[in-house]
């Protein structure tokens, strides 16, 4: 029933990868919300993970780090009635979180240098403006 999860062009999380726990969620229900096990818990242990190549999964293991637990990124969705409706929501948080933390890190910035009238300018108004 479970299906893989894509987080790229190139990268896809085999179903087998992926855990999910279910559990009462608190909030609205009606009749079934006693009963009804809508809560998910979605885990994924990047550590051991054969689907991310190596300095993918080193990338995300370093951005990631406050979020993980023994290597294990855990999503939990409740903010819908309906099972199912949880299950896509941690589903798209899962790969939404993992597809920024495996992004290349941005180009580095290039120091420029304030042009000497623009400098001048800066100054000439501080200037006036003190009494």
């Amino acid at each position: 029933m479970a299906e893989d999860l894509k987080i790229s062009d190139r990268i896809v999380i085999p179903a087998a990868e992926l855990r999910e726990r279910f559990s009462r969620s608190s909030g609205p229900g009606g009749q079934g919300v006693n009963t009804a096990d809508s809560r998910v818990e979605l885990s994924y242990d990047v550590e051991r993970s054969h689907a991310l190549p190596d300095p993918l999964r080193a990338r995300a293991l370093e951005r990631l780090a406050g979020r993980l637990t023994d290597g294990v990124l855990t999503i939990a969705a409740s903010e819908h009635r309906a099972q199912l409706a949880n299950r896509e929501a941690a589903r798209a948080r899962l790969a939404a979180l993992l597809r920024d933390a495996i992004a290349p890190p941005p180009p580095p910035r290039r120091p420029t240098k304030i042009s000497k009238g623009a400098h001048q300018r800066r100054l000439d108004s501080k200037n006036t403006a003190a009494p």
